[in-house]
């Protein structure tokens, strides 16, 4: 009861607060998630959480609008809030450890939270759900709820005695033995008004069961009959092309075992297939024991909280992880990752973003986007193309998947989700650590993290 009046009191200020006289950004520099040209001396308004007028700054002092808060942006930048497509709830206590006892009520709002003062006010939580997560969804939807909003696959569909090879409790995943089995399971989901399917396939580099091919089809054939999107736990081009051709909708993650080839790129575009790298998802085996200096930040140790920032610095954690067969494999993985990427978003795929931040420690909600917004320039994408990617992309996507959705632009009657920064994300994309304010539909999240 305490948690559940907690978040009730917060949705209540959210919402008074958003229905407050309207908010003017004045003077910002706009970065709107077209991907367009970056546009100076802008006015954005927005009232009762949608953006009204996004137009050329006002420069007389007769032109002010009356009755309106105004904030002054000269010098900074403002950019949609950011949209994870692909994230997780309730696997990890503390950012940390996996258990069975991690899918709790508190648990998953403070993950949502921690993503929205990070400036992710969207994110898809893509499988591994107890069946609370759709209480939960009803309650953010009434209005009951805070944190990021949030878009469920609910449970998602595994393989026996294989992937997802996650410490989690049995009612977090179906693992149909049969196609008959697999098409219930949809079947259930589908009950519950899931957003989308998910589901796991692959080997594990043939250490683990891989599903088969006739599942996996009937799960794609039984949720397109329910007008659900499917997405693609995926590691190997085979399965990549096995699945498109099965008409899945989504990769959920990169190709990681070769480069691709063009044929692989016309076929994805040809059946509109989604592609979201995820590249921070191998980065994170290693990255803090190979450059140890991302953990110096007050912006990184806020969202990976003490538990996590004490396994991540204990005296033998970097000899050990740097030492490890899997840090080789994920190398490897990341760099392959890479340039697929850059190779299927020039081909013209369409690309969307994620990080499966909340599935393992090391892929942290809220730093693990901007992270990941660092490795896509990386890759090759400038930052103006890395933010559109997080935004304007994924808002389309996520509209394809819920058309009641308008997210991820700086356009009218689009949700006033934005983020105020106080350096130029077009000259250092990293500049999108510094926030000096995040709108949730048109309400200000308190609490920002430290820009340092």
């Amino acid at each position: 009861m305490r948690i559940t009046a907690c978040a009730f009191m917060l949705s209540a200020t959210i919402t008074a607060l958003a229905q407050q006289k309207p908010v003017l950004l004045h003077n910002a520099t706009l970065v709107d998630g077209t991907g367009g040209p970056v546009r100076q001396h802008v006015d954005i308004t927005f009232r009762k959480g949608y953006i009204e007028s996004v137009r050329p700054a006002f420069t007389k002092e007769k032109d002010t609008p009356k009755n309106t808060d105004i904030v002054d942006c000269s010098g900074k930048t403002v950019i949609p809030a950011l949209i994870s497509a692909h994230s997780h709830l309730g696997i990890l206590l503390n950012n940390t450890d996996a258990s069975p006892d991690a899918y709790t009520a508190e648990n998953v709002t403070a993950a949502l939270n921690q993503y929205e003062r990070y400036g992710v006010t969207t994110m898809v939580s893509l499988g591994v759900n107890r069946d609370l997560v759709y209480e939960l969804r009803d309650q953010q939807r009434a209005g009951k709820l805070g944190g990021a909003t949030f878009l469920t696959a609910g449970r998602g569909i595994g393989v026996p005695n294989g992937a997802p090879g996650l410490n989690v409790a049995p009612d977090q995943v179906y693992r149909p033995a049969n196609p008959e089995e697999a098409r219930k399971d949809v079947d259930e989901m589908a009950s519950h008004h899931v957003d989308l399917i998910k589901l796991w396939l692959d080997s594990g580099h043939g250490k683990i069961p891989a599903m088969d091919p006739a599942v996996y089809t009937a799960i794609i054939d039984e949720a397109h009959k329910h007008h659900l999107k499917v997405a693609a736990h995926v590691y190997t081009l085979a399965d990549a092309k096995s699945l498109v051709n099965a008409n899945v909708d989504i990769l959920a993650h990169s190709i990681r075992d070769q480069v691709v080839d063009p044929a692989f790129a016309t076929s994805l575009i040809y059946h509109k297939v989604w592609y979201i790298p995820t590249l921070a998802l191998d980065e994170a085996f290693y990255l803090y024991a190979a450059d140890p200096d991302v953990m110096k930040s007050q912006f990184f140790q806020q969202a990976a909280g003490p538990q996590l920032l004490a396994k991540l610095q204990a005296p033998d954690y970097a000899e050990k992880t740097l030492a490890s067969p899997q840090t080789e494999q994920a190398r490897k993985d990341h760099e392959i990752a890479m340039k697929n990427l850059k190779a299927l978003r020039d081909a013209g795929v369409n690309v969307a973003f994620g990080t499966d931040s909340g599935a393992v420690a090391g892929r942290i909600p809220g730093f693990s986007e901007h992270r990941e917004l660092e490795d896509l320039v990386a890759a090759g994408l400038t930052p103006l193309q890395a933010i559109t990617l997080a935004t304007g992309e994924n808002g389309r996507l996520l509209h394809e998947i819920n058309p009641k959705l308008s997210i991820g632009l700086i356009k009218q009657d689009y949700s006033a989700d934005l983020i105020i920064l106080s350096a130029d994300p077009l000259m250092d994309v990293r500049n999108t650590r510094h926030i000096d304010a995040v709108y949730h539909h048109g309400a200000l999240v308190p609490n920002t993290p430290p820009q340092n």
